[in-house]
């Protein structure tokens, strides 16, 4: 069965390169938010213990952390600008690292999802428009309706811009393999490429490649610190949630792929869930490097994208949430871990730590 079995994954369980690292198989940890940060948004030892355990990923992308005090959004979220924080992480790699793992930060500001009461100084959130998305937020004092955002001046666009360069430097400090530009999921990078979140009338709105201006400067940014080897972005061309929109998602996301294909960056992550048709496969093409496939994959389904030439790596989220040993369970066959869905988001140790490896599964 065993062998029978991996023979099956042949591809996703083979060895890659991407950039000039190693990885040990093609199965990727994507994001994750798990608001287990310590007070001062410091990862702490349950951080530590979290990624360990997941550490034979062949790629770690952990979970959005915010480049400043500003790009916050949600409580006990991870940061990346203070020098606890930045020591903080640094156990984290060491622990993966230490095991043989390879491990990306996603850079993260969550823009117009966020709220004044977690905002420096009380100030409204901030956005490419004054535009409110739908619906509420969690905060510390409970559920409220999102702010309608402060539009950002091209000032102060250049000074987030520079925040993402000096957390690329920070991540590069704390001993991360690499970073994501967070450029998906409704957050300010996805918020600048949407037309509908995006309305503005500078060079930093109207047509895709003004509307793709902010990211183009991000990664050009970034890609100094780590050399464009080391530089994967996230997006998610059919990501309707938060109120997002866009009047030709196949056009901006072509124009992106497009665009990100001239520097040689370690990869594109794409978010590839959505009700909206999508031709992924060019996308891939148009990007013409690594493409990392996220998006309700089993590793079957996996095996399959990767063999056709759909995907070169696969990221398996709720997955490797309830799987820490999630590659050697892909080798057996299974059986998997069901995730608990209330511990996502809280319970300390509760789903997050304490879900069993296949080995103490199999001598209870």
């Amino acid at each position: 069965m065993q062998s029978n079995q991996t023979h099956s994954l042949s591809h996703l369980l083979s060895p890659v390169r991407l950039g000039s690292l190693s990885l040990s198989n093609r199965a990727v940890m994507p994001p994750l938010t798990r608001s287990r940060a310590d007070s001062g948004d410091i990862p702490g030892s349950l951080v530590v213990d979290y990624y360990r355990q997941r550490a034979t990923a062949g790629l770690i992308v952990t979970e959005g952390s915010q480049i400043s005090a500003q790009g916050k959004g949600y409580p006990r979220t991870p940061g990346i600008f203070t020098p606890a924080q930045v020591a903080g992480w640094r156990a984290v790699t060491d622990a993966v690292h230490q095991e043989g793992g390879r491990i990306f930060l996603q850079l993260w500001h969550v823009g117009r999802l966020s709220h004044s009461v977690v905002q420096p100084g009380g100030e409204l959130p901030v956005a490419p428009s004054a535009i409110a998305a739908a619906g509420e937020i969690y905060t510390m004092e409970g559920m409220k309706p999102y702010e309608t955002p402060r539009a950002l001046n091209t000032l102060e666009i250049r000074e987030i811009v520079e925040d993402f360069r000096r957390a690329a430097e920070n991540a590069k400090a704390a001993g991360f393999d690499g970073v994501e530009v967070h450029g998906a999921n409704g957050y300010l990078i996805d918020q600048f490429l949407q037309s509908g979140t995006n309305v503005r009338t500078d060079e930093y709105g109207g047509s895709a490649q003004n509307r793709a201006r902010f990211l183009r400067e991000v990664v050009e940014a970034v890609i100094p610190v780590f050399g464009a080897e080391r530089v994967g972005v996230r997006v998610s061309p059919r990501f309707n949630v938060f109120s997002m929109s866009d009047s030709d998602p196949a056009a901006t996301f072509g124009y992106v792929a497009d665009m990100l294909s001239q520097y040689g960056l370690a990869y594109l992550h794409v978010v590839q869930l959505g009700d909206q048709p999508f031709d992924f496969r060019s996308l891939k093409t148009r990007f013409g490097g690594t493409y990392i496939a996220n998006g309700g994959y089993t590793a079957e389904t996996a095996e399959a994208a990767i063999r056709a030439g759909d995907a070169d790596l696969v990221s398996f989220g709720t997955l490797f949430l309830a799987n820490p040993d999630l590659v050697q369970r892909f080798q057996s066959g299974g059986p998997f871990n069901s995730p608990d869905a209330s511990t996502f988001y809280q319970g300390e140790e509760r789903g997050y730590i304490d879900y069993p490896t296949l080995d103490e599964v199999v001598s209870q």
